[in-house]
């Protein structure tokens, strides 16, 4: 019978970041079948958004790609850590917590016996590219960096500041192997930020499932993400290097970041990142390119058999109700799965940017 740390905690590793729009959501997902665009005719797919030329996107209209392979299995989208490193070097550099980060390495401690142990991690990294029509020096960038922007992005997720010297890596010792090396985390951002996400649909039923199979156990799962995070407002300066993963060469007006450093299940990181440029031989319009990129424990990857020999739980595999394949997938949020979290997530941003 599975862990009660990674049966039904799955069910909660959809639930990282802000939750989509209704308008653009999906609704009824079908059991391995692939996502729908977040909004049809809006978002166009394409194999590399740096490879097409952004003066050819229509108004309104964002390209996007999130790896995945029409051939693919399950997985299909996720790329190891290391792997990450090697393949997509410039968007791993960007995308990490900080510079240098890698896999944790802590130690655990089960029936008074400590050990250490090393995790494992597999990103899921989504892309996009919209033109808005003004000049990007005209684009309030600190508008952006505040909670209540953070709040008006999706009302279903719960947002609260709180102070630096409060978030989890910093205060709670078994915590401290996420702290950042360089600096504590939320020191001199623009917002340091806990959220709440409630699961919806299918997903507490999975989660009270799994906890009444392990009755008895100490630990149980959440019915509710919580995480925290810092929003940073980049100045020209600290987004000049980003050009080599936008491949814009117009120098960049600034850029917007938040970071996810700690999350209470299953996923270990994850960003939102957005770079403002002029449009190359167009000052008069900008370019912005978004990503959100999410890191999961590998190990609950792994538990593929465990949630195949239970049958109340076979559409709780891990690998499908990530990507949006389970008949666990519901409603106009996450819980839908990555892929549509992920446009959802980059198409109000847009809606939200093309109105300041």
């Amino acid at each position: 019978m599975p862990r009660p740390q990674t049966s039904a905690a799955l069910a909660l590793a959809l639930c990282l970041g802000t939750a989509c729009p209704p308008a653009l959501a999906q609704t009824t997902p079908a059991a391995n079948s692939t996502p729908a665009p977040a909004s049809a005719g809006r978002i166009r797919e394409v194999p590399s958004v740096v490879a097409v030329d952004p003066a050819s996107l229509k108004p309104g209209e964002i390209l996007f790609t999130d790896h995945q392979d029409k051939a693919g299995g399950a997985e299909n989208g996720l790329i190891p850590y290391l792997d990450w490193l090697k393949a997509r070097p410039a968007e791993a550099q960007a995308l990490s917590p900080y510079p240098g980060y890698k896999e944790p390495d802590y130690t655990v401690t089960l029936n008074g016996v400590s050990k250490p142990r090393h995790e494992t991690l597999k990103v899921y990294v989504a892309e996009g590219r919209f033109v808005v029509a003004r000049p990007a020096e005209s684009i309030d960038l600190k508008a952006l960096a505040n909670l209540g922007f953070v709040q008006a992005m999706d009302p279903a997720i719960k947002h609260r500041v709180i102070a630096p010297a409060d978030v989890t890596p910093t205060k709670d010792p078994a915590a401290a192997f996420a702290q950042r090396p360089d600096k504590p985390w939320c020191e001199g951002a623009s917002a340091c930020i806990e959220s709440r996400y409630d699961l919806e649909g299918k997903l507490p039923l999975g989660v009270r499932l799994a906890n009444k199979l392990e009755e008895g156990s100490a630990k149980k799962i959440a019915e509710f993400v919580s995480f925290q995070s810092e929003l940073r407002l980049l100045d020209p300066a600290q987004a000049v290097s980003l050009t080599a993963l936008t491949k814009v060469e117009t120098p960049p007006a600034g850029g917007l970041e938040q970071t996810i450093f700690w999350v209470n299940q299953i996923l270990r990181f994850g960003k939102f990142l957005a770079v403002f440029q002029p449009m190359p031989n167009d000052p008069q319009k900008t370019v912005v390119t978004a990503y959100v990129a999410l890191a999961i424990k590998g190990d609950v990857l792994d538990r593929k058999a465990e949630y195949a020999r239970v049958p109340v739980l076979k559409n709780l595999l891990p690998a499908q109700v990530l990507m949006g394949k389970s008949t666990f997938n519901t409603g106009t949020s996450i819980s839908a799965g990555l892929p549509v979290y992920a446009r959802n997530r980059i198409a109000a941003f847009a809606d939200a940017v093309g109105k300041r």
